[in-house]
């Protein structure tokens, strides 16, 4: 199972969000830094209101999510990178992970502690930036230092290696995030093999106050953050508020959603953020429908009809037929399979059919 990091600098409710994305408690969330030292593990489901439709349209009996894995890591401060705080746990940690959920400070709280003393969170966002940057940096001129042997006795596995390296430590040390470097897709495809920390994708999570995620397009701090990002990473800003979801967790979904609608919105922004970091990773859902069960799917964007049946079991890939496909706005505008089917709006697919997003499929398969 994929795994998402969640990361910041200390008391910006990074253990507070893990608490709220799992549904439990098992994080400590203290005004205090480094209140999270080993790092706090959970499953999540992804949340998908197209599941539920499904089930009620074939009296489903169980109803299963897609999952991914979420981890709760020590916070991260100024010299990280050099072993300050808590930095080499921290980066080996993140290093485990397969993207990144970085939780920035957009609130104003004189009762919460800010590590640097004051709220701005692209200060913030820099600071960890720099410090995953360094470590990468470090890591690279070490690689060049023990390559540069082979490189000379004509090893051209290593000189290929090489020739990225020494494009990646001057970006680097530039300050600049590996993944920003423009590399071939060869050269891209070498630099995986590295593993470093700014080539994982990471969004950014806006946590606001209880009585601003109502209005947090007009909070300058998730402004701030949504132009930097754009501007530096080209990735999402999602907004949250952990603490409403701290207080979500024990509540019954009739009462969240009333205690939401109290507070003038539909969500917190924690299944929005769980849906983004999903897709972040590269997977996407086909979904299954029938009486004993509606059921999510995980695949990797671009799979081939064949790939996601091997999702389901080994001998649905290897005696793979066709897949009887349709996607479920059609089908959810139908009414039914057996409508669809009426209708003709059932597609066979091949091989080479690349299973979309939201596509709902039965295989065919003889072994």
């Amino acid at each position: 199972m994929l795994r998402v990091g969640i990361v910041g600098l200390p008391n910006v409710g990074k253990s507070t969000l893990f608490n709220a994305v799992t549904r439990t408690r098992k994080a400590e969330a203290a005004n205090y830094p480094f209140c999270t030292i080993d790092p706090n593990v959970g499953v999540v489901n992804v949340p998908d209101a197209r599941l539920d439709r499904l089930a009620e349209m074939s009296k489903s009996k169980k109803v299963v999510h897609a999952a991914i894995e979420f981890v709760d890591i020590a916070g991260l401060v100024k010299g990280a990178s050099q072993g300050e705080g808590l930095g080499n746990q921290f980066l080996s940690h993140i290093r485990e992970a397969d993207a990144i959920v970085q939780v920035v400070r957009c609130f104003e709280d004189e009762n919460v502690h800010h590590v640097t003393g004051s709220v701005d969170p692209v200060r913030d966002i820099e600071i960890i930036n720099t410090e995953l940057v360094l470590a990468d940096l470090a890591a690279v001129q070490k690689r060049i230092e023990r390559g540069s042997k082979s490189v000379r006795a004509g090893d051209k596995h290593a000189k290929a290696e090489q020739e990225v390296l020494e494009k990646l430590a001057p970006h680097l040390d530039a300050g600049k995030p590996a993944n920003t470097l423009q590399l071939t897709p060869e050269e891209r495809a070498v630099a995986r093999g590295f593993f470093l920390l700014t080539t994982k994708p990471t969004l950014f999570a806006c946590n606001v106050a209880e009585d601003q995620l109502a209005s947090a397009n007009a909070n300058p701090h998730v402004g701030k953050v949504r132009a930097y990002v754009g501007e530096h990473h080209d990735t999402e800003a999602v907004v949250i508020s952990a603490r409403i979801e701290s207080e979500l967790v024990d509540l019954a979904p009739e009462e969240q959603r009333e205690y939401l609608q109290a507070l003038g919105v539909e969500e917190s922004g924690v299944g929005a953020l769980i849906r983004a970091a999903y897709h972040l990773l590269g997977l996407r859902t086909y979904l299954t429908t029938g009486e004993k069960e509606s059921r999510a799917w995980t695949i990797h964007a671009g799979d081939t009809a064949p790939v996601a049946a091997g999702v389901i079991h080994s001998d649905f890939e290897r005696g793979f037929i066709a897949a009887e496909t349709i996607h479920y706005d059609d089908l959810v505008a139908l009414g039914s399979m057996a409508k669809a089917r009426e209708a003709g709006k059932l597609r066979l697919e091949g091989r080479e059919y690349v299973v979309r997003d939201g596509d709902v499929v039965e295989f065919r398969f003889n072994v």
